[in-house]
């Protein structure tokens, strides 16, 4: 039952730090830092938008983009933490009686 509970922990960690990848790539071709026409920073940038925007598009619908700023990833971020606090904790308390 433990494994259930680290695995749930290691895929949240993962997804955010995917999160964080997606952002400061975006960054990096918006500042001209990089080259999204390279096929590599291409491939990386697909990838890393296919899998943070089907969780991102809600977010974004519900709160406007400010003057250019997107903050989604930071409230995606904040409701995964929590949510993995609370997986960790009350979950992990009430079924294994710790």
């Amino acid at each position: 039952m433990l494994a259930i509970f680290w695995l749930i922990d290691t895929v949240i960690g993962i997804y955010i730090f995917m999160l964080i990848a997606s952002a400061i790539l975006s960054w990096l071709v918006a500042f001209d830092v990089i080259n999204s026409s390279n096929r590599f920073v291409y491939m990386v940038g697909d990838f890393l938008y296919r899998i943070t925007e089907p969780a991102l598009r809600p977010i974004r619908r519900i709160i406007p983009n400010l003057g250019g700023i997107d903050i989604s990833p930071i409230i995606l971020i904040l409701i995964l933490q929590f949510a993995n606090m609370l997986i960790q904790t009350d979950v992990r308390a009430a079924l294994l009686g710790y």
